[in-house]
């Protein structure tokens, strides 16, 4: 979704022209899955941030483009709101130092980034959901100024039809209704990009299925919206409700949402984009130039740019990724289930845990989705989602088990094993995993602290909500810059 748009209005022509763009790029791709003409085996990894700016008063800070502008890097981008950012690591091999290498850079950047911050009188805060984001803030005039947010917006409200309805029964309740997608931008996740063959992306995109509720069960780290406490993992339910086109007759019919688990085990890379080519019409039909079908034929790579576009407009948690580097195609797995934070180390943590467990589950003779129903992945996602590292999920063999005996007894020692399958240095697999471990026998993670220490404050010192939130955001904030792991932070 990185194009920009400089002119939003689409006709019924631009959209049939548009569909039959895709499904031609949609040939091509079968075409090039057939001659396996794809990089193979080069294991690389990305990552991806999504950072929130806060000001002194622990407020959201809406001046993304003047921090952009003061710090001229190109590893950070807009997002969706203006007080959103977004850094993207250098793609790397995580053998060896990888990991190391992967931190050190990112509190590189992230020093550099705080420093412009301060001189627009905020700070980056990683977090889901900015904890005192209120209705007022999540408006379309905080949109970031890039046309393309403000297109999407335009075709998503368009679709829609009617006020976007948020309801969300956790802890607490929340009701809130908008007239666009800005309470999307609320939602800061962090995203893993794993590189695999064309032939086995259908076992990597399982096995990453399998996993996400376990990954949101242990990395929950937003459990408050508009001073409400709902879900340990919110970002969930709110992305999926902020964007979402079907009225209500259409959901009862069975269209599918945008913001999509999915419905089943695929064989192939080329279910993912058949279904989103099948089921979901297209938000922005900007065509290039390119006929995909003559660039092959001349023995050149296509960059399936209408393809790749549309793909950006469905929200899938494990989306498929087609790509062009250095003149060569390859397939990534696009890991989009946790939120950022609660600091590098943690979110690496969580990464050294996704690419471990997920390689080893891809290539263990007996394939956990062929002993899991899709359903119960499903089940499981949503589950973790509300209750966090509370949850209890049904998994092969162990029947419905806490979340944290099944980590603890059954799946680090698989992540260990995948991550000495990429070759990762122990040192580096035995600190990273030893968080994951560190969480789940503490039961605490990003959620947990946060819940914790407002309920210290409304308890025991009187605090009303909106205080004990902004109270706890500073201090949150302060160990933040730490780089100590949530499950070692202090309750106080």
């Amino acid at each position: 979704m990185g194009k920009d748009l400089s002119d939003a209005a689409f006709s019924k022509e631009d959209r049939a022209r548009y569909r039959q763009k895709v499904r031609r790029c949609l040939d091509v791709l079968a075409l090039m899955l057939d001659a396996a003409a794809f990089e193979g085996e080069n294991r690389m990894t990305g990552l991806e941030i999504e950072l929130n700016l806060m000001d002194a008063d622990a407020e959201p800070a809406m001046c993304n483009a003047e921090v952009l502008a003061n710090l001229g890097d190109p590893t950070f981008q807009t997002e969706l709101g203006q007080f959103n950012l977004e850094l993207n690591a250098r793609p790397r091999l995580i053998c060896g130092d990888g990991f190391a290498d992967y931190e050190r850079t990112i509190l590189e950047s992230l020093g550099r980034a705080e420093d412009r911050a301060e001189k627009s009188d905020s700070t980056i805060v990683l977090v889901g959901i900015l904890p005192t984001l209120g209705p007022e803030h999540l408006v379309e005039g905080n949109l970031s100024a890039n046309e393309r947010y403000h297109a999407l917006n335009d075709q998503i409200a368009g679709a829609r039809g009617e006020q976007f309805a948020v309801d969300i029964r956790g802890v607490e309740r929340l009701q809130a209704a908008n007239d666009s997608i800005a309470p999307e931008a609320a939602c800061t996740s962090v995203q893993f990009h794993m590189q695999v063959p064309p032939d086995r992306f259908a076992s990597y995109w399982n096995a990453s299925q399998a996993i996400a509720a376990i990954q949101v069960a242990v990395g929950a780290n937003s459990p408050y919206l508009y001073g409400r406490r709902l879900w340990a993992e919110t970002r969930i339910a709110l992305f999926q409700q902020a964007t979402d086109t079907r009225p209500e007759e259409l959901k009862a019919q069975g269209v599918r949402p945008r913001v999509w688990f999915g419905e089943r085990w695929i064989t192939s890379v080329f279910d993912l984009f058949e279904e989103n080519v099948r089921y979901f019409p297209p938000l922005l039909p900007v065509l290039d130039d390119e006929d995909p079908v003559v660039v092959l034929h001349d023995g050149d790579v296509p960059q399936l740019g209408e393809l790749r576009l549309h793909n950006g407009t469905v929200y899938r948690w494990n989306r498929p990724v087609y790509d062009v580097m250095n003149g060569r195609p390859h397939l990534r797995v696009e890991n989009r289930v946790l939120p950022a934070g609660p600091t590098v180390a943690d979110m690496m943590a969580n990464a050294a845990f996704y690419f471990g467990l997920a390689r080893q589950l891809a290539e263990e003779e007996r394939p956990i989705w062929t002993q899991l129903p899709f359903a119960a992945a499903e089940d499981n996602f949503h589950v973790a989602a509300r209750r966090g590292i509370e949850a209890t999920v049904h998994w092969p063999r162990a029947g419905d088990v806490a979340v944290t005996d099944l980590v603890l007894d059954e799946l680090l020692p698989k992540a260990a094993a995948g991550l000495d399958k990429f070759g990762v240095a122990p040192v580096h697999r035995d600190r990273l995993l030893a968080i994951i471990e560190g969480r789940c026998r503490a039961r605490r993670n990003g959620a947990t602290w946060q819940t914790e220490t407002v309920q210290l404050a409304e308890r025991q010192r009187g605090l009303d909500r909106g205080p004990a939130l902004h109270e706890m955001l500073l201090r949150y904030i302060e160990l933040q810059h730490t780089n100590d792991p949530v499950h070692t932070w202090p309750v106080a």
